[in-house]
């Protein structure tokens, strides 16, 4: 059972790893990983711990092993198939983003309601229209979509994408949605997200170190 938090701090932890591997390295100790993510040497051996991999004493961990453990708990070791609902400025700069394929995700088809936009690239496929939402949800077996419609526009399209069968929504509309209790979901608030900057930079400018205990939520994962 792997915390919220370190699921968290994973991605980081991949991406000093893989320049670690790339600058020849093998090995790497809890010390040096905490000093450059900024973090205690104790914190980066207790997630470590949830990897499965042992380190060694005076030498670390083998990079490969951790690369390798870290990859198939973030579950980026199979690329999944996943589509985008909205067209829109989001939905285009989403669907261009490289990056994803990294993490084991490739966005595969993108709809849309707006005629004027159906058959018009987005990233390495095109719009298609929302008619052609759940036959192709049901034909590719698609189980993730991802939505970045404008708020008054989100409850309904998730409700689609439910009765097409969709088990998992990543929300980037500025909605708060209602779900059937089975179907995974994680919403991507941008206004939230700036509020805990913004409030985070204020507390470092008036000398507040920024910490706070709650400030992590320790969710846990099965």
């Amino acid at each position: 059972m792997i915390s919220i938090p370190t699921i968290k701090r994973f991605p980081s932890y991949l991406r000093l790893l893989r320049q670690y591997k790339e600058d020849g390295e093998s090995w790497i100790s809890a010390t040096r990983l905490a000093g450059d993510l900024g973090l205690t040497a104790i914190q980066v051996r207790k997630d470590m711990a949830g990897t499965g991999v042992e380190g060694k004493p005076k030498v670390g961990f083998r990079i490969d092993e951790l690369i390798k453990a870290i990859t198939e708990n973030l579950g980026w070791n199979n690329t999944t198939d996943a589509i985008i609902i909205g067209s829109g400025h989001l939905g285009v700069a989403l669907s261009r983003y490289d990056g994803f394929s990294t993490y084991g995700l490739q966005i595969v088809a993108a709809f849309d309601q707006d005629q004027n936009k159906v058959g018009l690239p987005i990233g390495r496929t095109f719009v298609r229209p929302m008619s052609e939402l759940k036959e192709y949800i049901k034909t590719f077996d698609i189980h993730i979509a991802v939505i970045t419609v404008p708020g008054e526009a989100a409850q309904e399209v998730a409700d689609l994408l439910v009765d097409a069968g969709i088990r998992a929504i990543w929300n980037f509309a500025p909605k708060d949605l209602r779900l059937p209790e089975d179907i995974v979901l994680q919403r991507t608030d941008l206004a939230t997200s700036f509020a805990v900057l913004s409030a985070k930079c204020r507390r470092r400018m008036e000398g507040d170190d920024g910490s706070h205990p709650d400030d992590g939520d320790e969710e846990h994962l099965d």
